[in-house]
């Protein structure tokens, strides 16, 4: 009973099933022949206030990484001759102009990019509708996000306490059922919150790239999905993007941990992590050459930055610019949010090659980067 429960308590029954027939269905397919195209994404949920630390402390979060952040990227290049790249989800209603301002610079020196992470609980549409537009002019003011071709805002979003569209049973942490249309209605292109184990709120959809299908409007619309595909291109809704989930044995203990790609400086990368990451296999059917890896973090605390900026990203990098960078089996490709949307909209438009070609595929850079 001790393990049932512990299965339980971490809503591992909710997933696992889905989980065992997406990989028995990838093995039974195999792997792409020649030379495979890794797509890395680390996104980070960055909050300089992380636990109410007050803007003192967030000063020195945010300095922390102005320095260190692109000391450490500029020792690594993936096969385009790209620095790593790190997506800033910023939280909305921790703006501050001064720290936009810092993650500006790291923008134009060519380190990342800025998107939208917000907190928020007891929401109505109105009043969700209000903050995002509010929010997103206030982070845009300074050179950040895409725009669209009538000058729009487009951004990617990842949700606060994981609760997209009004996840949880219990109404916390969001309030608004028909969130995702409204997300796309205000300019979202796509959602990286996924995977959110062991939340409640994580999906029965696993290690895939979708579009949610149904009755977008209702409580967890995501949980209905169809596969991004080769051929069809969906213009109409946003794309969720998900990381790597899986089930893995570990020594001692629960005898299998949950590898939800959450980096942690208790939980840093490892080559068998990276390894796991990449053997769910998470691409756009039609295109099994091009492997996406979405992984996430919470970066600004002092712990979690001096374990990314410190060995924990160098051992990152280094096992990814060699075990996946030789240049016959694997070429590595360092992508910003915005750059995987573009890419996974290539694919869908039977794009082929080399995928580097397409980071700025149907939206461009946003202002601070040119």
């Amino acid at each position: 009973m001790g393990i049932v429960d512990a299965i339980k308590k971490k809503n591992i029954d909710g997933w696992a099933l889905p989980w065992a027939k997406d990989r028995a269905r990838k093995v039974r397919q195999g792997t792409a022949s020649g030379t495979r195209h890794l797509l890395f994404a680390f996104v980070d949920h960055w909050e300089p206030l992380w636990k109410d630390g007050g803007d003192a402390l967030g000063d020195a979060r945010v300095d922390a990484w102005h320095k260190r952040w692109p000391e450490l990227a500029s020792r690594y290049r993936d096969a385009d001759g790209r620095t790593p790249q790190h997506s800033f989800f910023f939280p909305g209603e921790q703006y501050r102009p001064r720290w936009l301002e810092s993650l500006a610079d790291l923008a134009r020196g060519g380190f990342g990019e800025v998107e939208l992470h917000l907190h928020h609980d007891g929401d109505t549409e109105e009043t969700l509708r209000r903050d995002l537009h509010r929010f997103l002019g206030e982070m845009g003011s300074h050179g950040h996000f895409s725009r669209g071709a009538d000058g729009r805002i487009r951004y990617a979003f990842i949700h606060g306490n994981w609760c997209l569209a009004n996840a949880r049973a219990d109404g916390r942490w969001c309030g608004v059922d028909a969130e995702i249309p409204l997300l796309f209605d205000t300019g979202c292109y796509a959602d990286f919150t996924f995977p959110a184990a062991p939340d409640a709120s994580q999906p029965a959809i696993v290690n895939s790239i979708y579009w949610p299908t149904g009755h977008l409007a209702a409580r967890r619309a995501y949980e209905q999905g169809e596969m991004a595909r080769v051929g069809e291109r969906k213009t109409d809704r946003i794309l969720m993007i998900e990381g790597p989930i899986a089930l893995s044995l570990r020594a001692a203990g629960m005898p299998v941990r949950i590898e939800s790609s959450n980096i942690t400086a208790d939980d840093p990368p490892t080559p068998e992590r990276i390894k796991t990451w990449v053997d769910q296999n998470i691409t756009i059917e039609g295109r099994p050459e091009w492997t996406f890896v979405k992984i996430h973090t919470h970066g600004a605390p002092e712990k979690q930055a001096a374990s990314l900026l410190g060995d924990g990203g160098r051992m990152l990098h280094e096992e990814l610019t060699t075990r996946y960078n030789d240049g016959d089996k694997w070429k590595l490709h360092y992508l910003t949010a915005r750059e995987m949307f573009n890419i996974a909209s290539a694919a869908m438009d039977g794009k082929a090659g080399d995928p580097g070609q397409y980071r700025d595929y149907v939206l461009g850079r946003p202002p601070v980067r040119g």
